[in-house]
């Protein structure tokens, strides 16, 4: 089993006149992570940042940004502490996780206001 991650914006059209237009919903990074990693990302602080972020009221990509930048920066300072926490089977390594956080943190840095979905 794994987390989905889906981050959706409005996309809008300008027109003439300063006018917009509503041209539907557009995806603008989508990531996949094993839940074999979820105490991983416990012990880095940001399990509900990603896994359950409607639980701490995450409903956009601002709402996550801090906790994702707090978590990738204990990540990177403690990888030997971190990876007592892959999977045995490789199903979930310290360099996956890393790689996923770091995906994700520059999607929402560069898509604050997009909306966040989680499929577990």
């Amino acid at each position: 089993m794994s987390l989905d991650v889906y981050l959706i914006r409005n996309k809008w059209v300008s027109y003439d006149k300063g006018k917009t237009h509503d041209k539907g919903w557009e995806d603008v990074f989508d990531a996949n992570i094993t839940h074999n990693l979820t105490t991983m990302a416990e012990k880095a602080g940001c399990y509900k940042a990603l896994w359950r972020p409607e639980e701490i009221g995450a409903a956009k990509c601002r709402n996550i940004i801090k906790e994702l930048e707090a978590g990738l920066s204990y990540l990177k300072d403690r990888p030997e502490y971190f990876k007592q926490f892959e999977n045995i089977n490789g199903w979930g390594t310290y360099e996956q996780f890393v790689q996923f956080v770091e995906n994700y943190l520059q999607a929402c840095v560069k898509h604050p206001n997009a909306d966040i979905f989680v499929s577990r």
